[in-house]
């Protein structure tokens, strides 16, 4: 028997300092809020070396918490906004959320 989801929640990994863009779509499109986390990409097999010192690319990773109805429409504005065509050089995924306790959505 399937379990029938009431939230998800939204990530995003944006460039360092597209959080507050990001998370400016993202209200206007729905939310409530989010958390911003300060992350550093590993996709390069060897990191760039700058004069001696290994640099890897700072990131921020963007979490909302939403409503099952809200999802597509904040991902979406996200996609178009922060993606992977633009300077923030964002992703954006979900996952579905089984149970919420301590937050209240409207």
């Amino acid at each position: 028997m399937a379990k029938e989801f009431s939230y998800d929640l939204i990530m995003a990994v944006v460039n360092q300092g597209y959080s507050d863009e990001l998370m400016n779509t993202a209200r206007e499109a729905g939310a409530s809020g989010g958390t911003a986390i300060h992350a550093r990409g590993h996709a390069h097999e060897v990191a760039v070396k700058f004069f001696g010192i290994s640099v890897q690319d700072e990131k921020e990773l963007i979490l909302i918490l939403v409503s099952r109805e809200k999802k597509l429409s904040i991902m979406r504005a996200v996609s178009e906004a922060h993606g992977l065509n633009s300077k923030a050089n964002g992703i954006v995924f979900s996952m579905p959320v089984d149970s919420v306790m301590g937050t209240s959505f409207e």
